[in-house]
Order: C-alpha cells, then structure tokens, then sequence
C-alpha cells in the first residue's frame, strides 16, 4: 500500500512529526507492508461497475489491524457522558446516549489512528486526548 497523499489541518502534520516521529514511523512501515493485490477479491454489484473485481475492505482492514496490534498499537473505546448542563432548558434527554462510546481504531502514546473505506479510503492520524 501507497501513502499518495497528505492532508494538514492547522499545522496537523508538522505536529504529528515532531511529536510522534516514531509512531509515524510505525504507520508507514505498517502500511507499506500491505499487499494491496492480495486484497482485490471483492465482485462489485453497483450498477456502473458491476462484475468489478473491487479491494476487499474487510480484508485489507484485517491485514492492517494485525500490522498495528502487531506492534503494540491498541483500540481504544472512551465511554462519553453528556452532562445535562449544557442543554437548552426545557429539553430533557431521552437517555439515548447511555453507554455512548467514542472508538478509536488504533492508539499508541496518545496517537490515534482512524483506517476509513469507501469510495474515497483515507487514514486520519489524529493526536488524542484522554485522562489518562
């Protein structure tokens, strides 16, 4: 797998190279190391591409996870608590966000590494904030 392309929000990507060299590092080894052929088994269905043979995204996500696990990186589920503070008087929850989580795919010292497929794949390194 190729890294062809890189997005900095907010001077984002000089602070993910000054702060977390090393885990940027591990990224693109682990990203490297995929092959992305092995992963092109999937038969499109979508009327304008049907018969396609297509990337799997279940298998390419399962090589990359096992590339991070491998090296230590972990997913991180972060229970959230909306306080009832902030609502607008008069609105009561519904307590639909009882056990609400926010899941990280991969973290490692407080780098987060989100893996997205779609139409358009991206990876998003984004530095995480946590009470630990």
């Amino acid at each position: 797998m190729k890294i062809v392309g890189a997005y900095s929000f907010n001077g984002g990507k000089q602070a993910v190279h000054e702060k977390y060299a090393q885990e940027l590092e591990e990224v693109t080894k682990i990203l490297a190391q995929v092959e992305t052929a092995r992963h092109k088994t999937k038969t499109s269905k979508e009327k304008t591409m049907r018969d396609k043979v297509l990337y799997s995204p279940r298998s390419l996500n399962r090589e990359i996870s096992d590339g991070f696990l491998g090296l230590g990186w972990e997913k991180k589920r972060v229970l959230c608590d909306y306080p009832a503070q902030y609502y607008v008087g008069g609105y009561e929850s519904l307590q639909v966000s009882k056990g609400a989580f926010r899941e990280m795919d991969f973290v490692k010292n407080k780098l987060g590494v989100e893996v997205q497929f779609g139409k358009y794949s991206f990876i998003n390194l984004l530095p995480t904030f946590s009470s630990e």
